[in-house]
């Protein structure tokens, strides 16, 4: 049998086993809430990516709404003495939820785009939206997604390619699962090919759900995928956890999932509502010395920063 024959029979953990797991972890003592600053109106700054290079600068890119809103804008912070300024001179984006990688050594940024949902008067749709340039000051958009999909991240291998992870629900992946497809080139990045990614058994529970976040190419070859995997509980609240896995691109194995970080890891803070207290959203990671920075949105109200141990590094020497 096929490792990805196996991996297809295999019962997924649910989120409380992997909570078991993880049990005894604590890393409150090296959280840090992140200070931005720039940003009027008292806006909050949360589920952002882990800090990235442009132009010889370092910054970090954040989602920026309305504590009531959902009509969010990813502005761009460039980091300071005292923490991170938003840099006014490059124009926001009007999208939730921001990624970024590099393809090609094109600079590649990501987001939700929001808008009303035709098909159901007085709702939202959404789909994942990208942009490319040589920096964050010439990003022009060249592709999206399908409606009412988020989480779509691309990577690109040691032969060129591009993995690309996609999150379908309904029909194909409930309440949400990771697919994955992988593409030639930049230009093959549409939705026809999104809604080809296969998508594997074994992952989510079907009450359960989860969606990648980044993608790392490890020394081997694999891809190690930062992601999240979420819950409700009896009174609808949610649940969102960070989490960690091994994609094996060769034959679409993938080792089993981790939590590496939860809510209590974190300083504690307000939150957007009341449902959303437990929730971290996994924005980045920064590996080092075998430890990582992991960066979050936190409740959905603030952005943080926290050390952990790398997550991939075990990914990088075992077979599974």
């Amino acid at each position: 049998m096929s490792k990805e024959s196996q991996n297809n029979v295999i019962r997924p953990k649910s989120v409380d086993e992997l909570l078991l797991e993880f049990q005894g972890k604590n890393f409150r003592d090296n959280s840090s809430l992140i200070s931005f600053k720039g940003v009027v109106n008292g806006k909050d700054i949360y589920n952002i990516t882990a800090p990235f290079e442009s132009d010889g600068r370092q910054y970090i890119a954040g989602r920026v709404e309305a504590r009531d809103s959902e009509y969010a804008e990813i502005m761009f912070f460039q980091q300071s003495e005292d923490g991170w300024t938003v840099q006014k001179d490059i124009p926001p984006l009007p999208l939730q939820d921001p990624f970024v990688t590099r393809i090609g050594g094109e600079l590649i940024v990501g987001g939700v785009e929001v808008f009303d949902d035709v098909e159901n008067c007085g709702k939202l749709n959404y789909r994942t939206v990208f942009y490319k340039g040589k920096s964050l000051r010439d990003l022009e958009r060249f592709a999206h997604g399908p409606d009412r999909m988020k989480d779509i991240r691309l990577c690109q291998l040691e032969d060129k390619r591009i993995l690309v992870m996609t999150r379908p629900q309904g029909a194909v992946g409930g309440r949400g699962k990771i697919g994955y497809i992988i593409i030639d080139h930049l230009n093959q990045l549409n939705i026809d090919n999104i809604e080809r990614a296969r998508v594997p058994e074994g992952q989510f529970l079907p009450e359960e759900w989860g969606g990648c976040n980044e993608l790392h190419l490890l020394k081997n070859g694999k891809v190690g995928v930062l992601c999240h995997i979420a819950k409700y509980d009896k009174e609808e609240n949610r649940h969102y956890y960070a989490a960690a896995f091994c994609f094996d691109t060769a034959d679409g194995s993938f080792s089993p999932m981790k939590i590496i970080a939860i809510r209590d890891n974190f300083q504690e803070g307000p939150s957007k509502r009341d449902d959303l207290k437990d929730v971290i959203f996994s924005g980045g990671l920064v590996r080092r010395d075998h430890m990582a920075d992991l960066y979050c949105g936190v409740s959905d109200v603030q952005g943080h920063m926290i050390t952990i141990r790398d997550p991939f590094v075990s990914f990088e020497h075992e077979v599974f």
